[in-house]
């Protein structure tokens, strides 16, 4: 199990920082695809196979193609992204230290819960019914998710309309 975690975190980290120093926009696109397969990885390690199974097919499979489509539908063949100078890079720096300093505080002041491996063997480890996580998704009542679902699906539309009216200008 560790062994598998350490691979996928490796992953996730190698295919991560090649996707931010990456000039070319399609490499950048199949590098975040193994970040976005390795999170899934992630989710199958811990148990959670729907969130595994959402990660794959709505990520993955739904908003790395509409970014690919962008891409092809933008970029000229070949095209590189523009190299930014030093006015660019040291601010990028400083907010990614930032970014790396709150992360270590909270990481140092969180209190991690100590779980008996016998106690969790123990414990129910049935998932979820379907049918209850369909509800919850298209309820519209308190803890129900149809709203943010249905504005989900009006943000990828304005996204598949602003790609059309790109490609028609050109």
């Amino acid at each position: 199990m560790i062994l598998i975690f350490a691979i996928l975190a490796l992953v996730i980290i190698v295919s991560s920082v090649l996707a931010i120093t990456s000039n070319r926009m399609m490499h950048v696109a199949m590098y975040l695809l193994f970040v976005l397969a390795g999170t899934a990885g992630l989710y199958f390690l811990l148990g959670y196979h729907f969130l595994g199974v959402v990660q794959l097919s709505v990520y993955a499979g739904g908003v790395l193609i509409l970014f690919i489509f962008a891409i092809l539908l933008t970029n000229t063949k070949g095209e590189r992204s523009e190299v930014h100078g030093v006015k660019r890079i040291i601010p990028a720096v400083l907010a990614s230290v930032l970014g790396i300093g709150v992360i270590a505080i909270a990481v140092i002041k969180h209190t991690f819960l100590y779980v008996d491996k016998t106690a969790a063997a123990a414990a129910d480890t049935t998932e979820i019914d379907m049918k209850v996580i369909g509800n919850a998704l298209m309820g519209t009542e308190k803890y129900q998710y149809l709203l943010p679902f249905e504005v989900l699906s009006v943000l990828l539309l304005a996204c598949i309309i602003g790609g059309i009216l790109i490609a028609r200008k050109r």
